[in-house]
């Protein structure tokens, strides 16, 4: 959460920045009775995907990461996934991934998606895998970050990448 607003009652509340860009973007347009724009008005949320890897390979290394994707990867030694991540301590100390402990999870200040076990940063997620037949897969499909399982290229939040999915290029925003 990063912005401060005024709420209904006055009180002041937090708000993300994706709620913060929904209010700008919406502002003025008629809701309905549940406050959802019209559908119409934004890019589906539902979309074939062609895996063609292409937002692997264009996003999937250099990415900021969340505890809550560190805790399963401990609580199941997957020490293959843990050497590609660096945390930041509060106290400004770096360690591998693969360092880490349960206790440690209260200490951690930032996190990096994809290091190799030196903290130098990969430019291509360890875990993509082009297949003979030139699908693309992600080797931690199972366990894979919150930030790879939510990128969907065709959503209208990521009208950058929007244009270079093959999946989006006959859909209109």
């Amino acid at each position: 959460m990063i912005g401060k607003t005024t709420g209904e009652r006055g009180e002041r509340e937090k708000i993300s920045c994706h709620e913060k860009r929904e209010r700008i973007l919406f502002r003025g347009l008629s809701r309905d009775a549940c406050g959802s724009v019209p559908v119409v008005m934004i890019t589906s949320t539902e979309q074939d995907c062609l895996q063609c890897g292409r937002c692997c390979e264009r996003w999937g290394w250099g990415q900021k990461g969340i505890v809550e994707d560190i805790i399963p990867w401990i609580i199941q030694n997957r020490q293959d996934i843990l050497q590609h991540v660096s945390v930041w301590f509060t106290d400004g100390q770096r360690v591998s991934g693969s360092a880490l402990t349960r206790d440690d999870l209260a200490r951690i200040a930032r996190i990096r998606y994809w290091q190799d076990p030196d903290g130098k940063e990969l430019r291509r997620c360890p875990f993509f895998w082009r297949s003979d037949d030139g699908r693309s897969w992600c080797r931690i499909h199972d366990l894979k970050p919150r930030v790879c399982r939510e990128f969907t290229p065709w959503n209208w939040k990521n009208l950058e990448y929007y244009g270079n999915c093959p999946a989006c290029r006959d859909k209109a925003p």
